[in-house]
Protein backbone atom coordinates (compact mmCIF):
# COMPACT_ATOMS: atom_id res chain seq x y z
CA UNK A 1 0.00 0.00 0.00
CA UNK A 2 2.85 2.39 0.83
CA UNK A 3 4.39 1.78 -2.57
CA UNK A 4 1.11 2.41 -4.35
CA UNK A 5 0.70 5.74 -2.52
CA UNK A 6 4.25 6.72 -3.50
CA UNK A 7 3.53 5.77 -7.11
CA UNK A 8 0.36 7.87 -7.20
CA UNK A 9 2.13 10.78 -5.55
CA UNK A 10 4.98 10.62 -8.03
CA UNK A 11 2.58 10.51 -10.96
CA UNK A 12 0.87 13.72 -9.77
CA UNK A 13 4.28 15.45 -9.77
CA UNK A 14 4.93 15.38 -5.99
CA UNK A 15 8.51 14.07 -6.14
CA UNK A 16 10.42 13.06 -3.04
CA UNK A 17 13.98 11.75 -2.67
CA UNK A 18 13.93 8.11 -1.47
CA UNK A 19 16.68 5.69 -0.61
CA UNK A 20 18.02 3.50 -3.43
CA UNK A 21 16.37 0.42 -1.90
CA UNK A 22 13.02 2.22 -1.90
CA UNK A 23 13.47 3.26 -5.52
CA UNK A 24 14.23 -0.34 -6.47
CA UNK A 25 11.11 -1.49 -4.68
CA UNK A 26 9.11 1.26 -6.33
CA UNK A 27 10.36 0.14 -9.74
CA UNK A 28 9.24 -3.42 -9.04
CA UNK A 29 5.86 -2.21 -7.82
CA UNK A 30 5.40 -0.17 -10.99
CA UNK A 31 6.13 -3.25 -13.10
CA UNK A 32 3.49 -5.12 -11.09
CA UNK A 33 0.89 -2.41 -11.64
CA UNK A 34 1.49 -2.72 -15.38
CA UNK A 35 -0.79 0.15 -16.44
CA UNK A 36 -0.07 3.15 -18.60
CA UNK A 37 0.58 5.51 -15.70
CA UNK A 38 2.95 3.22 -13.87
CA UNK A 39 4.94 2.63 -17.08
CA UNK A 40 5.46 6.35 -17.64
CA UNK A 41 6.07 6.96 -13.96
CA UNK A 42 8.89 4.40 -14.05
CA UNK A 43 10.31 6.19 -17.08
CA UNK A 44 10.22 9.44 -15.06
CA UNK A 45 12.09 7.77 -12.20
CA UNK A 46 14.75 6.50 -14.66
CA UNK A 47 15.09 9.99 -16.04
CA UNK A 48 15.30 11.49 -12.54
CA UNK A 49 18.09 9.10 -11.57
CA UNK A 50 20.05 9.96 -14.71
CA UNK A 51 19.52 13.75 -14.92
CA UNK A 52 18.59 14.77 -11.37
CA UNK A 53 15.38 15.95 -9.79
CA UNK A 54 15.55 19.58 -10.91
CA UNK A 55 15.60 18.79 -14.60
CA UNK A 56 12.25 17.04 -14.69
CA UNK A 57 9.83 19.93 -14.46
CA UNK A 58 11.98 22.32 -16.48
CA UNK A 59 12.73 19.88 -19.33
CA UNK A 60 9.42 18.34 -20.19
CA UNK A 61 10.27 18.05 -23.91
CA UNK A 62 13.44 16.14 -23.10
CA UNK A 63 11.49 13.72 -20.91
CA UNK A 64 8.89 13.16 -23.65
CA UNK A 65 11.65 12.44 -26.17
CA UNK A 66 13.25 9.97 -23.76
CA UNK A 67 9.92 8.20 -23.16
CA UNK A 68 9.31 7.97 -26.89
CA UNK A 69 12.75 6.51 -27.55
CA UNK A 70 12.29 3.94 -24.79
CA UNK A 71 8.88 2.94 -26.15
CA UNK A 72 10.26 2.54 -29.68
CA UNK A 73 13.15 0.50 -28.32
CA UNK A 74 10.72 -1.80 -26.50
CA UNK A 75 8.71 -2.31 -29.68
CA UNK A 76 11.59 -2.79 -32.13
CA UNK A 77 13.83 -5.04 -30.05
CA UNK A 78 13.18 -8.60 -29.03
CA UNK A 79 12.89 -8.82 -25.26
CA UNK A 80 16.25 -9.44 -23.56
CA UNK A 81 15.93 -10.00 -19.83
CA UNK A 82 18.27 -10.89 -17.00
CA UNK A 83 17.61 -13.32 -14.17
CA UNK A 84 15.34 -10.79 -12.45
CA UNK A 85 13.17 -10.48 -15.59
CA UNK A 86 14.03 -6.79 -15.92
CA UNK A 87 14.44 -5.54 -19.51
CA UNK A 88 18.03 -5.21 -20.72
CA UNK A 89 18.19 -1.81 -22.42
CA UNK A 90 21.01 -1.71 -24.98
CA UNK A 91 20.26 1.96 -25.70
CA UNK A 92 21.31 3.23 -22.27
CA UNK A 93 22.28 6.90 -22.52
CA UNK A 94 24.75 6.82 -19.65
CA UNK A 95 26.59 3.91 -21.24
CA UNK A 96 26.55 5.53 -24.69
CA UNK A 97 28.29 8.62 -23.31
CA UNK A 98 30.97 6.38 -21.83
CA UNK A 99 31.39 4.35 -25.03
CA UNK A 100 31.50 7.44 -27.22
CA UNK A 101 34.36 8.93 -25.21
CA UNK A 102 36.36 5.68 -25.26
CA UNK A 103 35.76 4.72 -28.93
CA UNK A 104 34.86 8.07 -30.55
CA UNK A 105 31.61 6.68 -31.94
CA UNK A 106 30.07 9.29 -34.20
CA UNK A 107 26.47 9.72 -35.42
CA UNK A 108 25.98 8.02 -38.79
CA UNK A 109 24.46 11.14 -40.35
CA UNK A 110 27.64 13.21 -39.97
CA UNK A 111 30.20 13.25 -42.78
CA UNK A 112 33.60 12.05 -41.58
CA UNK A 113 36.80 12.95 -43.43
CA UNK A 114 39.37 10.42 -42.27
CA UNK A 115 43.15 10.60 -42.48
CA UNK A 116 44.52 7.03 -42.49
CA UNK A 117 47.96 6.02 -41.25
CA UNK A 118 49.06 2.43 -41.82
CA UNK A 119 52.05 1.70 -39.57
CA UNK A 120 54.25 -1.28 -40.42
CA UNK A 121 57.45 -2.74 -39.01
CA UNK A 122 60.36 -2.77 -41.45
CA UNK A 123 62.27 -5.68 -39.94
CA UNK A 124 62.49 -7.92 -36.90
CA UNK A 125 60.08 -10.34 -35.23
CA UNK A 126 57.13 -7.90 -35.45
CA UNK A 127 57.37 -7.65 -39.24
CA UNK A 128 54.33 -8.96 -41.12
CA UNK A 129 55.64 -11.35 -43.77
CA UNK A 130 52.23 -12.43 -45.12
CA UNK A 131 51.03 -9.10 -46.54
CA UNK A 132 52.65 -5.97 -47.89
CA UNK A 133 52.14 -2.49 -46.37
CA UNK A 134 50.27 -1.50 -49.53
CA UNK A 135 47.78 -4.34 -49.08
CA UNK A 136 47.33 -3.48 -45.41
CA UNK A 137 46.62 0.13 -46.39
CA UNK A 138 44.00 -1.00 -48.92
CA UNK A 139 42.22 -3.01 -46.22
CA UNK A 140 42.24 0.03 -43.92
CA UNK A 141 40.63 2.08 -46.72
CA UNK A 142 38.00 -0.64 -47.18
CA UNK A 143 37.12 -0.44 -43.48
CA UNK A 144 36.50 3.31 -43.74
CA UNK A 145 34.54 2.93 -46.98
CA UNK A 146 32.25 0.40 -45.24
CA UNK A 147 30.77 3.19 -43.13
CA UNK A 148 28.19 5.52 -44.71
CA UNK A 149 29.21 9.18 -44.94
CA UNK A 150 32.83 8.30 -44.15
CA UNK A 151 35.42 9.45 -46.69
CA UNK A 152 39.14 8.77 -46.99
CA UNK A 153 40.69 12.24 -47.12
CA UNK A 154 44.23 10.88 -47.39
CA UNK A 155 46.01 7.59 -46.67
CA UNK A 156 49.71 6.93 -46.07
CA UNK A 157 51.89 4.12 -44.75
CA UNK A 158 54.57 4.80 -42.15
CA UNK A 159 57.56 2.50 -41.43
CA UNK A 160 58.38 1.90 -37.75
CA UNK A 161 60.92 -0.05 -35.75
CA UNK A 162 58.28 -1.28 -33.29
CA UNK A 163 54.55 -0.88 -32.67
CA UNK A 164 54.94 -0.68 -28.90
CA UNK A 165 56.55 2.72 -28.37
CA UNK A 166 54.58 5.05 -26.14
CA UNK A 167 54.45 7.74 -28.84
CA UNK A 168 54.31 5.08 -31.61
CA UNK A 169 56.20 7.46 -33.93
CA UNK A 170 59.59 9.13 -33.55
CA UNK A 171 59.87 12.89 -33.01
CA UNK A 172 60.94 13.53 -36.60
CA UNK A 173 58.04 11.51 -38.04
CA UNK A 174 55.59 13.27 -35.71
CA UNK A 175 56.62 16.68 -37.06
CA UNK A 176 56.29 15.39 -40.61
CA UNK A 177 52.82 14.00 -39.90
CA UNK A 178 51.74 17.27 -38.25
CA UNK A 179 52.60 19.17 -41.43
CA UNK A 180 50.67 16.70 -43.60
CA UNK A 181 47.64 16.84 -41.31
CA UNK A 182 47.65 20.65 -41.30
CA UNK A 183 47.90 20.68 -45.10
CA UNK A 184 44.96 18.31 -45.61
CA UNK A 185 42.96 19.93 -42.83
CA UNK A 186 43.18 23.22 -44.74
CA UNK A 187 41.92 21.62 -47.96
CA UNK A 188 39.22 19.52 -46.33
CA UNK A 189 38.34 19.66 -42.65
CA UNK A 190 39.51 16.40 -41.10
CA UNK A 191 37.22 14.64 -38.63
CA UNK A 192 39.55 12.02 -37.18
CA UNK A 193 42.82 10.14 -37.53
CA UNK A 194 42.60 6.38 -38.16
CA UNK A 195 45.78 4.52 -37.20
CA UNK A 196 45.34 1.04 -38.63
CA UNK A 197 46.70 -0.92 -35.68
CA UNK A 198 44.79 -3.62 -33.80
CA UNK A 199 44.42 -1.56 -30.60
CA UNK A 200 46.11 1.53 -29.27
CA UNK A 201 46.77 1.83 -25.56
CA UNK A 202 45.27 4.66 -23.55
CA UNK A 203 48.66 6.37 -23.39
CA UNK A 204 49.25 6.14 -27.13
CA UNK A 205 45.81 7.50 -28.00
CA UNK A 206 45.90 10.41 -25.58
CA UNK A 207 49.45 11.38 -26.54
CA UNK A 208 48.64 11.36 -30.27
CA UNK A 209 45.37 13.24 -29.76
CA UNK A 210 47.22 15.89 -27.79
CA UNK A 211 49.85 16.21 -30.54
CA UNK A 212 47.62 16.10 -33.62
CA UNK A 213 44.51 17.80 -32.12
CA UNK A 214 42.23 15.16 -33.66
CA UNK A 215 40.30 12.14 -32.32
CA UNK A 216 42.39 8.99 -32.85
CA UNK A 217 40.80 5.66 -33.82
CA UNK A 218 42.32 2.18 -34.03
CA UNK A 219 41.07 -0.90 -35.95
CA UNK A 220 39.05 -2.20 -33.01
CA UNK A 221 37.02 1.00 -32.63
CA UNK A 222 36.41 1.30 -36.40
CA UNK A 223 35.29 -2.33 -36.69
CA UNK A 224 32.93 -1.83 -33.74
CA UNK A 225 31.24 1.01 -35.61
CA UNK A 226 30.83 -1.23 -38.67
CA UNK A 227 29.38 -4.01 -36.53
CA UNK A 228 26.96 -1.56 -34.90
CA UNK A 229 25.76 -0.56 -38.35
CA UNK A 230 25.11 -4.15 -39.51
CA UNK A 231 23.71 -5.51 -36.24
CA UNK A 232 19.97 -5.55 -36.87
CA UNK A 233 18.74 -8.59 -34.93
CA UNK A 234 18.56 -8.67 -31.13
CA UNK A 235 21.15 -11.45 -31.02
CA UNK A 236 23.65 -9.55 -33.17
CA UNK A 237 23.19 -6.39 -31.11
CA UNK A 238 23.90 -8.34 -27.93
CA UNK A 239 27.13 -9.74 -29.36
CA UNK A 240 28.32 -6.36 -30.62
CA UNK A 241 27.46 -4.77 -27.27
CA UNK A 242 29.53 -7.45 -25.54
CA UNK A 243 32.45 -6.85 -27.93
CA UNK A 244 32.60 -3.19 -26.84
CA UNK A 245 33.06 -3.88 -23.13
CA UNK A 246 36.61 -5.39 -23.20
CA UNK A 247 37.87 -2.46 -25.27
CA UNK A 248 36.45 0.12 -22.88
CA UNK A 249 37.91 -1.73 -19.87
CA UNK A 250 41.29 -1.86 -21.62
CA UNK A 251 41.30 1.89 -22.06
CA UNK A 252 40.65 2.30 -18.33
CA UNK A 253 43.33 -0.20 -17.28
CA UNK A 254 45.94 1.36 -19.55
CA UNK A 255 45.32 4.80 -18.11
CA UNK A 256 47.83 6.22 -15.66
CA UNK A 257 45.69 7.66 -12.82
CA UNK A 258 47.69 10.88 -12.43
CA UNK A 259 47.92 11.39 -16.20
CA UNK A 260 44.24 10.61 -16.65
CA UNK A 261 43.26 13.29 -14.15
CA UNK A 262 45.38 15.86 -15.95
CA UNK A 263 43.75 15.00 -19.27
CA UNK A 264 40.27 14.86 -17.80
CA UNK A 265 39.83 11.14 -18.43
CA UNK A 266 39.01 8.66 -15.68
CA UNK A 267 36.15 6.34 -14.80
CA UNK A 268 33.97 7.34 -11.90
CA UNK A 269 32.55 4.73 -9.55
CA UNK A 270 29.19 5.16 -11.26
CA UNK A 271 30.70 4.53 -14.70
CA UNK A 272 32.51 1.43 -13.46
CA UNK A 273 29.28 0.11 -12.02
CA UNK A 274 27.52 0.78 -15.34
CA UNK A 275 30.17 -1.28 -17.14
CA UNK A 276 30.12 -4.12 -14.60
CA UNK A 277 26.32 -4.36 -14.64
CA UNK A 278 26.12 -4.24 -18.42
CA UNK A 279 28.88 -6.84 -18.81
CA UNK A 280 27.24 -9.20 -16.31
CA UNK A 281 23.83 -9.00 -17.92
CA UNK A 282 25.21 -9.35 -21.45
CA UNK A 283 27.07 -12.50 -20.41
CA UNK A 284 23.84 -13.91 -19.01
CA UNK A 285 21.99 -13.20 -22.25
CA UNK A 286 24.75 -14.68 -24.41
CA UNK A 287 24.76 -17.81 -22.27
CA UNK A 288 21.03 -18.08 -22.89
CA UNK A 289 21.66 -17.75 -26.61
CA UNK A 290 24.24 -20.54 -26.44
CA UNK A 291 21.71 -22.72 -24.66
CA UNK A 292 19.02 -21.90 -27.22
CA UNK A 293 21.34 -22.70 -30.12
CA UNK A 294 22.29 -25.96 -28.44
CA UNK A 295 18.60 -26.91 -28.38
CA UNK A 296 18.31 -26.07 -32.08
CA UNK A 297 21.36 -28.21 -32.84
CA UNK A 298 19.85 -31.10 -30.92
CA UNK A 299 16.61 -30.76 -32.89
CA UNK A 300 18.58 -30.85 -36.15
CA UNK A 301 20.37 -33.97 -34.93
CA UNK A 302 17.04 -35.61 -34.11
CA UNK A 303 15.87 -34.91 -37.65
CA UNK A 304 19.23 -36.23 -38.86
CA UNK A 305 20.03 -33.25 -41.12
CA UNK A 306 23.73 -32.98 -42.05
CA UNK A 307 25.08 -29.49 -41.25
CA UNK A 308 27.57 -27.66 -43.49
CA UNK A 309 29.23 -24.55 -42.04
CA UNK A 310 30.36 -21.90 -44.54
CA UNK A 311 33.29 -19.87 -43.18
CA UNK A 312 35.87 -17.48 -44.60
CA UNK A 313 37.44 -14.04 -44.54
CA UNK A 314 35.02 -11.15 -44.50
CA UNK A 315 33.57 -10.34 -47.95
CA UNK A 316 34.85 -13.61 -49.49
CA UNK A 317 31.38 -14.39 -50.89
CA UNK A 318 29.99 -16.83 -48.32
CA UNK A 319 26.38 -15.65 -48.54
CA UNK A 320 26.55 -15.54 -52.35
CA UNK A 321 27.76 -19.14 -52.43
CA UNK A 322 24.96 -20.31 -50.13
CA UNK A 323 22.42 -18.55 -52.35
CA UNK A 324 23.86 -20.29 -55.42
CA UNK A 325 23.82 -23.72 -53.73
CA UNK A 326 20.32 -23.44 -52.20
CA UNK A 327 18.59 -21.20 -54.80
CA UNK A 328 17.14 -19.23 -51.88
CA UNK A 329 16.04 -15.97 -53.48
CA UNK A 330 15.43 -14.21 -50.18
CA UNK A 331 19.19 -14.07 -49.51
CA UNK A 332 20.61 -10.67 -50.44
CA UNK A 333 24.45 -10.72 -50.43
CA UNK A 334 26.15 -7.35 -49.94
CA UNK A 335 29.59 -6.29 -51.09
CA UNK A 336 30.55 -5.00 -47.65
CA UNK A 337 32.87 -5.97 -44.83
CA UNK A 338 31.10 -7.77 -41.95
CA UNK A 339 27.78 -7.76 -43.83
CA UNK A 340 26.75 -10.98 -42.02
CA UNK A 341 26.71 -10.96 -38.22
CA UNK A 342 24.07 -13.62 -37.52
CA UNK A 343 24.66 -17.31 -38.10
CA UNK A 344 21.64 -18.29 -40.19
CA UNK A 345 20.51 -21.73 -41.42
CA UNK A 346 19.53 -22.39 -45.05
CA UNK A 347 18.12 -25.65 -46.44
CA UNK A 348 19.68 -27.24 -49.50
CA UNK A 349 19.49 -30.51 -51.44
CA UNK A 350 22.49 -32.55 -52.63
CA UNK A 351 22.51 -34.39 -56.00
CA UNK A 352 21.49 -37.58 -54.15
CA UNK A 353 18.34 -35.78 -52.89
CA UNK A 354 19.68 -35.66 -49.35
CA UNK A 355 18.53 -32.56 -47.47
CA UNK A 356 21.30 -30.58 -45.75
CA UNK A 357 21.59 -27.31 -43.83
CA UNK A 358 24.11 -24.60 -44.76
CA UNK A 359 25.15 -22.32 -41.88
CA UNK A 360 26.17 -18.78 -42.86
CA UNK A 361 28.72 -17.34 -40.40
CA UNK A 362 30.34 -14.03 -39.48
CA UNK A 363 33.48 -13.27 -41.51
CA UNK A 364 36.99 -13.22 -40.05
CA UNK A 365 39.54 -10.40 -40.32
CA UNK A 366 43.22 -10.16 -39.44
CA UNK A 367 44.85 -7.81 -36.94
CA UNK A 368 41.91 -7.86 -34.55
CA UNK A 369 42.09 -8.90 -30.89
CA UNK A 370 40.93 -12.44 -30.16
CA UNK A 371 38.51 -10.97 -27.61
CA UNK A 372 36.47 -9.48 -30.45
CA UNK A 373 35.79 -12.86 -32.06
CA UNK A 374 35.21 -14.52 -28.67
CA UNK A 375 32.09 -12.38 -28.26
CA UNK A 376 30.60 -14.24 -31.26
CA UNK A 377 31.31 -17.66 -29.75
CA UNK A 378 27.59 -18.34 -29.25
CA UNK A 379 27.07 -18.35 -33.02
CA UNK A 380 30.47 -19.69 -34.10
CA UNK A 381 29.75 -22.87 -32.12
CA UNK A 382 27.39 -23.86 -34.93
CA UNK A 383 30.31 -23.78 -37.35
CA UNK A 384 32.73 -25.76 -35.19
CA UNK A 385 30.12 -28.45 -34.42
CA UNK A 386 29.04 -28.93 -38.04
CA UNK A 387 29.56 -32.11 -40.04
CA UNK A 388 31.79 -30.43 -42.62
CA UNK A 389 33.19 -26.92 -43.22
CA UNK A 390 33.29 -25.01 -46.50
CA UNK A 391 36.21 -22.57 -46.41
CA UNK A 392 35.39 -19.87 -48.98
CA UNK A 393 38.34 -17.85 -50.30
CA UNK A 394 38.35 -14.79 -52.55
CA UNK A 395 40.61 -15.70 -55.48
CA UNK A 396 40.57 -12.14 -56.80
CA UNK A 397 42.09 -10.68 -53.62
CA UNK A 398 45.78 -9.82 -53.57
CA UNK A 399 46.22 -11.25 -50.06
CA UNK A 400 44.26 -14.47 -50.58
CA UNK A 401 47.05 -16.61 -49.15
CA UNK A 402 47.35 -14.49 -46.00
CA UNK A 403 43.56 -14.49 -45.61
CA UNK A 404 43.48 -18.27 -45.97
CA UNK A 405 46.13 -18.75 -43.29
CA UNK A 406 44.34 -16.34 -40.94
CA UNK A 407 41.04 -18.24 -41.27
CA UNK A 408 42.76 -21.59 -40.65
CA UNK A 409 44.52 -20.18 -37.56
CA UNK A 410 41.22 -18.73 -36.27
CA UNK A 411 39.44 -22.05 -36.78
CA UNK A 412 42.20 -23.81 -34.85
CA UNK A 413 41.85 -21.39 -31.93
CA UNK A 414 38.06 -21.78 -31.95
CA UNK A 415 38.50 -25.54 -31.99
CA UNK A 416 40.50 -25.33 -28.77
CA UNK A 417 37.97 -23.09 -27.01
CA UNK A 418 34.66 -24.48 -28.32
CA UNK A 419 35.04 -28.14 -29.26
CA UNK A 420 38.27 -29.20 -27.60
CA UNK A 421 37.02 -32.75 -27.12
CA UNK A 422 36.11 -33.24 -30.77
CA UNK A 423 38.14 -33.30 -33.94
CA UNK A 424 37.97 -30.47 -36.47
CA UNK A 425 35.25 -31.19 -39.06
CA UNK A 426 36.58 -32.02 -42.55
CA UNK A 427 37.27 -28.86 -44.57
CA UNK A 428 36.47 -28.33 -48.26
CA UNK A 429 38.41 -25.40 -49.75
CA UNK A 430 36.41 -23.28 -52.21
CA UNK A 431 38.09 -20.67 -54.40
CA UNK A 432 35.33 -18.14 -55.16
CA UNK A 433 35.10 -15.20 -57.63
CA UNK A 434 36.95 -17.06 -60.40
CA UNK A 435 35.06 -14.85 -62.87
CA UNK A 436 37.09 -11.86 -61.61
CA UNK A 437 40.44 -13.54 -62.30
CA UNK A 438 42.11 -13.96 -65.70
CA UNK A 439 42.77 -17.57 -66.78
CA UNK A 440 46.53 -16.97 -66.58
CA UNK A 441 46.22 -16.15 -62.86
CA UNK A 442 44.24 -19.28 -62.01
CA UNK A 443 46.34 -22.11 -60.67
CA UNK A 444 44.32 -25.35 -60.57
CA UNK A 445 44.67 -27.17 -57.27
CA UNK A 446 43.58 -30.64 -56.27
CA UNK A 447 42.39 -29.55 -52.85
CA UNK A 448 40.53 -26.35 -53.91
CA UNK A 449 37.30 -26.19 -55.92
CA UNK A 450 37.23 -23.18 -58.24
CA UNK A 451 33.77 -21.60 -58.50
CA UNK A 452 31.93 -18.39 -59.24
CA UNK A 453 28.91 -18.02 -57.01
CA UNK A 454 27.45 -15.18 -59.09
CA UNK A 455 27.99 -16.93 -62.46
CA UNK A 456 27.12 -20.44 -61.16
CA UNK A 457 30.42 -21.83 -62.42
CA UNK A 458 31.87 -25.02 -60.91
CA UNK A 459 28.93 -25.61 -58.55
CA UNK A 460 28.08 -29.11 -59.88
CA UNK A 461 31.54 -30.46 -59.06
CA UNK A 462 31.46 -28.75 -55.66
CA UNK A 463 28.08 -30.30 -54.80
CA UNK A 464 29.38 -33.76 -55.70
CA UNK A 465 32.36 -33.25 -53.39
CA UNK A 466 30.07 -32.02 -50.59
CA UNK A 467 27.89 -35.09 -51.11
CA UNK A 468 30.88 -37.44 -50.94
CA UNK A 469 32.17 -35.83 -47.73
CA UNK A 470 28.73 -35.76 -46.09
CA UNK A 471 28.04 -39.41 -46.81
CA UNK A 472 31.47 -40.37 -45.46
CA UNK A 473 31.29 -38.28 -42.29
CA UNK A 474 27.70 -39.12 -41.36
CA UNK A 475 27.99 -42.85 -42.11
CA UNK A 476 25.39 -42.79 -44.85
CA UNK A 477 25.56 -45.01 -47.91
CA UNK A 478 23.81 -45.28 -51.24
CA UNK A 479 22.07 -48.57 -51.86
CA UNK A 480 19.28 -50.11 -53.95
CA UNK A 481 16.43 -51.83 -52.10
CA UNK A 482 13.71 -54.15 -53.49
CA UNK A 483 10.33 -53.29 -51.94
CA UNK A 484 6.66 -54.02 -52.64
CA UNK A 485 4.98 -51.68 -55.08
CA UNK A 486 2.52 -49.57 -53.10
CA UNK A 487 3.58 -51.09 -49.79
CA UNK A 488 4.23 -49.30 -46.51
CA UNK A 489 7.99 -49.62 -47.11
CA UNK A 490 7.82 -47.11 -49.98
CA UNK A 491 6.19 -44.38 -47.90
CA UNK A 492 8.55 -45.09 -44.98
CA UNK A 493 11.67 -44.74 -47.16
CA UNK A 494 10.41 -41.47 -48.68
CA UNK A 495 9.91 -40.11 -45.17
CA UNK A 496 13.11 -41.34 -43.50
CA UNK A 497 15.70 -41.59 -46.29
CA UNK A 498 16.77 -39.68 -49.41
CA UNK A 499 15.30 -41.43 -52.42
CA UNK A 500 17.41 -40.82 -55.53
CA UNK A 501 15.84 -43.23 -58.04
CA UNK A 502 12.77 -45.47 -58.36
CA UNK A 503 12.25 -48.00 -61.17
CA UNK A 504 10.18 -51.09 -61.83
CA UNK A 505 11.66 -54.50 -61.06
CA UNK A 506 11.83 -56.27 -64.42
CA UNK A 507 11.68 -59.65 -62.66
CA UNK A 508 8.53 -58.88 -60.67
CA UNK A 509 5.69 -56.48 -61.47
CA UNK A 510 4.78 -56.39 -57.78
CA UNK A 511 8.10 -54.87 -56.69
CA UNK A 512 10.09 -51.67 -57.12
CA UNK A 513 13.83 -51.02 -57.02
CA UNK A 514 14.46 -47.94 -54.88
CA UNK A 515 17.90 -46.33 -54.73
CA UNK A 516 18.23 -44.47 -51.42
CA UNK A 517 20.82 -42.68 -49.32
CA UNK A 518 20.39 -43.99 -45.81
CA UNK A 519 22.30 -43.98 -42.52
CA UNK A 520 23.18 -47.14 -40.63
CA UNK A 521 20.84 -46.19 -37.78
CA UNK A 522 17.91 -45.62 -40.15
CA UNK A 523 18.66 -48.88 -41.94
CA UNK A 524 18.45 -50.77 -38.67
CA UNK A 525 15.09 -49.13 -37.97
CA UNK A 526 13.86 -50.23 -41.40
CA UNK A 527 14.94 -53.81 -40.72
CA UNK A 528 13.22 -53.87 -37.32
CA UNK A 529 10.04 -52.32 -38.69
CA UNK A 530 9.57 -54.48 -41.77
CA UNK A 531 11.91 -57.45 -42.12
CA UNK A 532 11.49 -58.65 -38.53
CA UNK A 533 7.69 -58.58 -38.96
CA UNK A 534 7.76 -60.97 -41.91
CA UNK A 535 7.44 -58.19 -44.44
CA UNK A 536 8.90 -59.25 -47.72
Amino acid sequence: MWLRNVAQSAWRGNFTIYQSSQIGALGRECCILGNFKSHHMLARWKYMQHKGVKGIRNKKSTFETLSKEESESDINMSKCEDINNEPLNLDDRAYEELANSAMHISPGSLTQNVFIIQPYVKWGSERNTLTTPEDQLEEAKALVDSLPNWRVAHAIKVPLETLHRKALFGSGKIEELKKQLQEHNTKKALSCLFISKSTLSFGQKRFLEEIFKLPVLDRYSVVIQILRLHATSAEARLQVAMAEIPYIWTQAKDANPSLARKQGYSFTDTQREILRTRERRLKQELERIRGHRKLLRNKRKQKNYPVIAVVGYTNAGKTSLIKALTHEQSLQPRNQLFATLDVTAHAGILPCNLEVIYMDTVGFMSDLPTGLMECFVATLEDAMLADIILHVQDLSHKCKQAQQQHVIATLASLQNSIASNDQMPPIINVGNKIDLVSPAQVQPSEDTHLVSATKATGLKELLLEIEHKVLTVTGRRKMTMRVRNGGAEVAWLYKNAAVTDVRADEGSAEHLLMTVVISELTMQRFIRTFLSSNHE
